[in-house]
């Protein structure tokens, strides 16, 4: 009787609101994926279940994700604590093994191939470096204040990043930096976050004036001067904060003469940073090779090609299968990374804005239940899921509308792919799990 009792409890603990969306949000996946592909004449059902076309293999892999999801919601929580540490350390030991054994599969260098199965290590990585996370606050010893935790925190998240991106994929590498949101959320102090926002300013600044550094000067100069001025009170009492105003100007100004030209000619690649000044409507004054040039011109036939699609659909859209461009064919990778133009195109403003809002609920929700967990953990990891979505969102949809750098990484739930659904499934349903238990206190 006592097992019953448990067993009814546990599933009053799930979540049946994520759940609704998560597959509300696959359903919608394998139908634009579908719309992309399939070609009148075809047998529909036939396809499905022949798993030849990305649509029936996204179906497949839809009913394997189902299956670890029912796995997950039968685990007893305390196994992710347990084996946390022992996950991330497998993760970083496949994201070696790439530099090894990996496979160059459509431009993507981070693939591991065994036998007819393939996936990509720094995908699987997001989930084990966000349990290891959480496995390192909920530790009783940890004070966050303290700068030898705060280190030992940003080498868990960054680490996987560097190898990320020493594998060419810099657009997943970037999305390891969403755990900062949640190191705020955890007590990072709001200057680190305020010095992050200032040195993004100050790249861009760089960039906007690469070819006119004495304008990048004069601005730089400007703020000091009103910086000075405003602090002048103190200033009298302390002459020190004067020098201090004059260094970081300084500073500045050597990072725009040195530091911006070794990022963009010896750090990045010609095409990384000929994509970066292409989304800023710039040229690349530091291109040397017509292969950068040549992937560039590519990059922006993609976005306008989106951008066509999105603009397509106008207010309600040309209707399921009916899009001219996607469905011709028009818009390269647009089952992968530009699945978002399909939405566009096939239901229009209204399409796109109802699934904006689905997304905005779900991360909602996602915040909700961070903010109800009773364990250290499992706020902790429900944060950095909410936060790896996040950056997955916002990144793709800029990049398919043409607002940020054409990165390649995949729309949640909707994108083909995978490696890329399993990984969101499993993160997601490890959340699930643990708020069904959050009245216990994990460690």
């Amino acid at each position: 009787m006592t097992n019953n009792n448990q067993n009814i409890n546990l599933h009053k603990g799930i979540d049946g609101w994520l759940i609704l969306m998560y597959l509300i949000m696959v359903t919608i996946g394998i139908a634009c994926i579908t719309a992309v592909e399939f070609r009148p004449g075809e047998n529909l059902m036939k396809s499905f279940f022949e798993f030849k076309k990305n649509y029936s293999k996204q179906l497949m892999f839809f009913f394997i994700a189902i299956a670890f999801a029912i796995f997950i919601l039968l685990t007893d929580s305390k196994l992710f604590t347990l084996t946390a540490n022992l996950q991330y350390a497998i993760g970083i030991i496949l994201m070696l093994l790439v530099f090894v054994i990996g496979s160059k599969v459509k431009g993507t260098e981070s693939i591991i191939k065994i036998g007819g199965f393939q996936f990509q290590p720094v995908e699987i990585c997001k989930l084990f470096t966000a349990l290891c996370l959480a496995k390192y606050f909920s530790r009783p010893e940890v004070d966050f204040q303290q700068s030898k935790h705060q280190l030992i925190v940003v080498a868990i998240a960054l680490t996987p990043a560097i190898f990320s991106i020493a594998q060419h994929e810099t657009g997943v590498g970037l999305v390891y930096f969403s755990f900062f949101l949640m190191m705020y959320r955890e007590g990072l102090p709001a200057i680190y976050l305020v010095l992050g926002f200032s040195f993004g300013g100050l790249v861009l600044l760089s960039l906007f004036f690469a070819a006119k550094p004495y304008i990048f000067m004069g601005i730089i100069a400007t703020i000091a001067f009103i910086a000075a001025y405003i602090l002048r009170k103190q200033i009298k009492r302390k002459r020190n904060i004067l020098v201090v105003i004059l260094l970081i100007a300084a500073g500045c100004i050597g990072f725009q003469k040195v530091g911006v030209p070794l990022i963009f000619t010896k750090v990045l690649k010609g095409y990384q940073s000929t994509r970066i000044f292409s989304t800023l409507g710039m040229d690349n004054p530091y291109a040397t090779d017509e292969k950068s040039e040549a992937k560039k011109n590519g990059e922006e036939y993609n976005v306008k090609q989106s951008k066509l699609a999105i603009g397509n659909g106008e207010f309600l859209g040309k209707g399921y299968m009916k899009g001219t461009l996607t469905n011709g064919s028009f818009v390269p990778e647009q089952s992968t990374d530009f699945i978002f133009c399909t939405i566009g195109e096939s239901f229009g403003f209204l399409g796109s804005a109802f699934y904006l809002i689905l997304y905005a609920l779900f991360l909602f929700r996602l915040t909700i239940i961070a903010e109800r967990q009773r364990s250290t953990f499992s706020r902790v990891y429900a944060y950095c899921v909410a936060s790896i979505f996040f950056f997955h969102i916002l990144i793709n949809i800029g990049m398919v509308t043409g607002i940020m750098p054409v990165i390649g990484i995949p729309l949640p739930f909707i994108s083909y792919g995978g490696t890329s659904l399993l990984s969101f499934t499993i993160m997601l349903f490890i959340l699930i799990r643990l708020d069904a238990d959050r009245q216990m206190v994990l460690r």
